[in-house]
């Protein structure tokens, strides 16, 4: 009874402790911060519009209070989310505290941090290359986005290219982050996580947070932070407010000015993070449409993080033109109506389901058959389904070439969640991707039959970024699977036999 009652508590202090990191940002009405409730709700239905894109969280801050969130179903505000170049903002975070801790200068020689990995012969520009130059994307080396891919010696092979004169062009690549990132640990001792974790995330209390690491054995830097939605509202209140969270200065305000200050004219780039098309705004910017955006003039912070495959100055310019100029100075008067719309839109609003039927009269012959698949970028060897008509859902059994097998379930106009046992589909593909990401990933999915023998799956990996449309047609010779991922424009065809 005591063993028992003493889970229970424990049980119940992890939920409160989950919910008090997800929703730990007070909440208020649009109106009394300035905002009118329509013009949220506009903000959210337009950008759940956008064609090509998946919206996968949005979070609006002003005067530091959320004045509207949406998490589309799947997805909620618990998951994390890889963020892509996002990732370098926090690298220039721990950057300045190293400085200010007298750790490192903005004029240390880069190849001074790493001897033993340079080549024989050491050219002039490459010897002065500084910390400075990493932070402004002006090393000297041509951008390699492959090296990553082909090779685990990133820091050898990226400082034996040729190196043209440092400072002089910009040229923005993931590695001179990386670079910081192990320049970092080699002076504090931490990985760059680890640090910011100290310093920054503790007081913070960002707790749920995790970062790829390189095979050399750093967080990768320039890509792969995983991290919350409010997480990253949180830090973009700490950068609006000059490194200042709650009374504490977690980060010095003369570096913050400094990483939101264009250092190169014309390239709009501070120390790894970029201007915004807003005036005096800044933006977190990642690859597939991942941006936090700190408008200083209008004390608000914006957080989206979707997977789409249009240009995202479509989703910026949306806050720019949209949201912003209906932002008051004082409060508005209370409309409750209009609120009241945003608080329903915010509970009922969804990403699309499979469209189709529950059941088809083919579904009984096919249950439990297994399909041997050709060769594929996904590493399935097999499927195998099974339909359940009464709860209306569909298994998926899938066999890796590791021998594993993922089972995944799909809902009939909802969503079913599983918990899975392998990786999600990755639209970058490092050496040792994933590593030091905290497991196990979680994947939802519908289901819909369009006809007797063609199968919609939709699949959305929800702490991660990919999601796959599936439609599978059977036939008496087999089974043909059109799979397409939703960072890519590219379906792939793979065929299967009956075993």
């Amino acid at each position: 009874m005591k063993k028992a009652l003493i889970l229970s508590l424990a049980l119940c202090l992890s939920a409160i402790s989950l919910r008090a990191q997800v929703r730990e940002l007070p909440r208020a009405v649009p109106e009394a911060e300035g905002v009118p409730s329509e013009a949220v709700a506009a903000l959210f239905d337009s950008l759940m519009a956008l064609p090509r894109t998946e919206i996968h969280s949005v979070v609006v801050v002003r005067h530091g209070k959320v004045i509207g969130e949406i998490y589309p179903k799947p997805f909620a505000p618990e998951y994390r989310h890889t963020m892509y170049s996002c990732s370098k903002t926090f690298v220039g975070a721990a950057v300045g505290l190293a400085i200010d801790d007298n750790r490192l200068r903005l004029d240390d020689r880069v190849g001074a941090f790493f001897p033993e990995l340079l080549p024989d012969s050491v050219s002039a520009h490459l010897a002065d290359m500084t910390v400075r130059d990493l932070l402004t994307m002006t090393s000297g080396i041509t951008p390699d986005w492959n090296m990553r891919s082909q090779t685990a010696e990133w820091i050898r092979t990226y400082l034996a290219k040729p190196v043209a004169e440092p400072g002089s062009k910009f040229q923005y690549d993931s590695i001179c982050t990386y670079l910081l990132s192990a320049i970092v640990q080699k002076v504090t001792g931490e990985t760059v996580l680890d640090y910011l974790k100290r310093r920054v995330f503790a007081p913070m209390h960002i707790t749920e947070v995790d970062w790829e690491v390189s095979p050399e054995g750093y967080n990768t830097g320039g890509w792969g932070l995983h991290i919350q939605s409010e997480s990253l509202a949180k830090f973009g209140l700490l950068l609006l407010n000059g490194g200042n969270w709650q009374g504490k200065q977690l980060l010095p305000a003369a570096w913050v000015k400094q990483m939101m200050t264009e250092h190169h004219a014309g390239t709009g780039y501070g120390y790894q993070m970029w201007r915004g098309e807003y005036p005096d705004a800044w933006d977190l910017d990642g690859a597939l449409g991942q941006y936090v955006l700190i408008v200083p003039d209008k004390d608000m912070v914006v957080v989206i993080t979707e997977c789409t495959l249009i240009n995202g100055i479509n989703q910026r310019k949306l806050v720019w033109n949209r949201l912003l100029p209906q932002v008051a100075d004082a409060l508005l008067p209370a409309n409750a109506k209009a609120y009241a719309r945003l608080q329903k839109q915010q509970q009922r609003i969804s990403l699309p389901l499979a469209e189709g039927k529950a059941s088809s009269p083919r579904a009984a012959r096919l249950a439990k058959a297994t399909y041997a698949l050709a060769d594929n970028a996904y590493g399935w060897t097999s499927v195998r389904l099974d339909f359940d008509k009464q709860s209306k859902t569909v298994a998926l059994e899938i066999g890796g070439k590791d021998g594993q097998t993922e089972r995944l379930l799909f809902g009939h106009k909802r969503w079913l969640e599983t918990e899975l046992a392998g990786f999600p589909p990755y639209s970058i593909s490092p050496v040792g991707c994933f590593a030091g990401i905290d497991r196990p990933f979680h994947a939802a999915g519908s289901y819909g039959w369009t006809k007797a023998d063609v199968l919609r799956l939709k699949v959305h990996y929800v702490d991660w970024i990919s999601s796959l449309d599936l439609t599978l047609t059977f036939s008496a010779e087999g089974l043909s699977i059109a799979a397409k991922p939703n960072f890519t424009n590219a379906v792939e065809t793979i065929g299967g036999t009956l075993e």
